[in-house]
């Protein structure tokens, strides 16, 4: 067992994607870069910004096992987003998620939401986890490019977004469309996907457009939520 001391990681991120590229976002605000001389290496003239450390500095930051790759930086959070900043930015895919609450999967989600181009993630005020550096450390730097709203109410946001001429597909087992036909046509769409066992809740599921599901082998249950998300997200660009 090791004897280092660690933090919380409250505010930080790490490792070299996720580091790289809050660096390069115009919205964020350094308060504070360390790595070791080859993690410091490894971003190139941005090196000069940072404080050179040993790796027992930046673990006394961070959580335990927190594989940060010789750099840690502190930011000042990222301006909030509305459902109405999202509507009014002419987004075109939106994922919404309610209860997804593993920052692992919310950091994999967050990651094939920018690699197939959905623009937004809406996530609940409660019973979500935080952006914090374990899911910027998942999501590969995909947290500075796809939008984060936060709501109090997820069936009011889809409300909300079936009124600006979204169509809101809900995923779940129960569905009588096929996620290829549900999304098919779709100019504007927002994918909808509930926490691993219970699902989307019944009030949510009432609030989407369409409820469809995923073609599965019959002996299997259900999807890790982040591989449904980046199959539901895939099948919006295919079909789109």
């Amino acid at each position: 067992m090791s004897g280092r001391q660690h933090g919380s990681g409250e505010n930080w991120l790490w490792g070299v994607h996720a580091v790289a590229a809050a660096l390069a976002n115009p919205k964020r605000k350094l308060t504070r870069l360390l790595g070791t001389r080859n993690g410091l290496d490894r971003l190139g003239q941005i090196q000069a910004r940072g404080e050179v450390v040993e790796p027992s500095a930046i673990d006394a930051l961070l959580p335990r096992d927190a594989v940060h790759q010789g750099l840690a930086a502190q930011f000042e959070p990222l301006p909030s987003v509305q459902i109405d900043d999202l509507i009014e930015g002419e987004c075109r895919r939106i994922a919404v998620l309610d209860q997804v609450n593993d920052p692992h999967n919310l950091g994999a989600i967050f990651r094939s939401a920018a690699a197939f181009g959905f623009g937004g993630l809406v996530l609940q005020t409660r019973n979500a986890p935080a952006i914090t550096g374990i899911v910027a450390k998942s999501a590969v730097g995909a947290i500075e490019t796809v939008q984060e709203c936060r709501v109090v109410n997820i069936s009011r946001a889809l409300e909300a977004l079936n009124d600006a001429g979204y169509h809101t597909v809900g995923l779940a087992g129960a569905g009588e469309s096929s996620i290829e036909a549900a999304v098919s046509g779709a100019g504007k769409l927002a994918i909808v996907l509930g926490a691993e066992g219970p699902g989307l809740r019944p009030g949510v599921a009432k609030a989407c457009a369409e409820l469809a599901r995923i073609p599965i082998a019959a002996d299997m249950e259900s999807l890790n939520v982040s591989n449904a998300a980046a199959i539901a997200f895939y099948e919006a660009v295919r079909n789109g």
